[in-house]
This record gives structure tokens, C-alpha cells and sequence, in this order.
């Protein structure tokens, strides 16, 4: 009895310690090897060395900035959590561009609203088993510019009503009328997004053509991938 009482504990022990060992190693899953910052130090030594990798709250930096984080939400098109937290983070030189579109918005009383920014790399996993469209979602094999914390999803908003102005489609919309170039479209549609691409444009954004709302910074190759939560980062 104590010898088999004693082989069930080890057999436990052992299910118990894989069992800890899975958690470890799925909680940042890397299935094509990339080279990902996936550790709260490794980030703080980069943004020691280079002030510019430092990721910035987009709420705190952005004066009057509406944020609509789908991804916090099951109202996106997964249908399920993805981010604990309705954050969005951008590197510091994306933020300060930012500030700049959003306060040359000013003028028009026109402001920005923000769907999306700095996305850990779990979440470029979960979308693409969810939608492996490369044309639509990033392919995890290359990463995200999202995931380099160099890429915003945004609208504009009227600053007095909050509203969304109308644009050609809702958000993550994977349908032609989304493309950038996309001319079928009413007047107004036409002409806010043409508004918005042009801000983003000379504050150094380019637009993707798959989605008028994707916007990559300038120099985005020069910022590693990412994959530490919300959470980590605001430790």
C-alpha cells in the first residue's frame, strides 16, 4: 500500500511539474522562431540604451483622444477577449507623431480615435488562426508592425460629439470597400478618409491598401517584435 501510495504521488508530482512547465513555455509562443522581446528586462535594457524603444501610454500622451480598444471586447472579429486591458502603446517617436496629427487635427475640430496600437505577438497567433488571411491580418511567420509597436488602427472623431465621422467601412472590415483606394463609396466617406490619410501621410504614416484605418510608421523596421501584455508593461 505505501509502495503504490508513494508511485501515485510521484505520478502527480510529475503531472503537476509539466504541467507548470507548459504554462511557462506557452505563455509566449514563438512556432517560427522569430526574435521576439518577450521579457519585462530585455525591454528595460533596450529602452535604457535607446530612449526611442520606450513604449508610451497613448491615453496619457494624446490630448482629446477617443480610444475604442476592440480588442478588449468580444466586438471585434475573433468574438472574444483578446487584451485584459483597453490599452493602446505606441514607441515613443510613434507617439510624438501622433501628438502632432492629433493637434494639427485641432483645427478642423476634428480629433483621433484609436482602435488599435502596440499588439503583443499572441495576439497575431490568436488572429490568424482565427482569419489566416494574409491580405487582411499579419502573418505570424514575419510578425506584425503592430507587434513593433510602430503601427496605430485609427479614425477621426468630431471633438465636440465624439462621434466617429463616416469613413467606407466599420473597423476590421475585410471587404474591397476597405481598401485605401477604394472609390464606390459616398461623398463623405471619400473625403474623411481622404483627410485622414493625408494628416497621417505628413506626420510620416503610410496607409496600407487592404485597410483604410492601418496606418505604419516611418523607419518601423528598425524596432524589434514584441510580446509582453499590457500588463507586463505597466508593471
Amino acid at each position: 500500500m505505501k509502495r503504490t501510495t508513494k508511485i501515485l504521488a510521484l505520478l502527480l508530482l510529475s503531472a503537476f511539474l509539466f504541467s507548470c512547465a507548459s504554462k511557462s513555455t506557452s505563455k509566449h509562443r514563438n512556432p517560427y522562431n522569430l526574435s521576439l522581446v518577450n521579457t519585462v528586462k530585455e525591454y528595460k535594457t533596450q529602452v535604457a540604451e535607446n530612449p526611442a524603444m520606450e513604449l508610451i501610454d497613448l491615453e496619457k500622451e494624446l490630448k482629446n483622444v477617443v480610444l475604442d480598444i476592440r480588442y478588449a471586447t468580444g466586438n471585434n472579429f475573433t468574438n472574444e477577449v483578446i487584451y485584459q486591458s483597453p490599452k493602446a502603446f505606441a514607441r515613443k517617436p510613434v507617439a510624438a507623431a501622433l501628438k502632432l496629427v492629433q493637434d494639427s487635427l485641432v483645427s478642423l475640430n476634428l480629433g483621433l480615435k484609436v482602435f488599435d496600437a502596440y499588439r503583443p505577438y499572441a495576439a497575431t497567433l490568436k488572429f490568424y488562426e482565427v482569419y489566416p488571411d494574409p491580405d487582411f491580418v499579419a502573418s505570424p511567420k514575419t510578425g506584425s508592425r503592430h507587434n513593433r509597436g510602430c503601427a496605430v488602427d485609427v479614425s477621426l472623431v468630431n471633438l465636440t460629439t465624439k462621434q466617429e465621422l463616416e469613413m467606407p467601412t466599420a473597423f476590421d472590415d475585410f471587404s474591397q470597400k476597405a481598401h485605401s483606394d477604394y472609390t464606390d463609396l459616398p461623398e463623405a466617406a471619400l473625403h474623411n478618409r481622404t483627410i485622414l490619410i493625408g494628416v497621417m501621410s505628413h506626420f510620416g504614416f503610410s496607409v496600407i491598401s487592404s485597410e483604410w484605418w492601418h496606418f505604419d510608421f516611418v523607419g518601423w523596421e528598425d524596432f524589434p517584435l514584441m510580446d509582453l501584455s499590457f500588463e507586463e508593461l505597466t508593471k
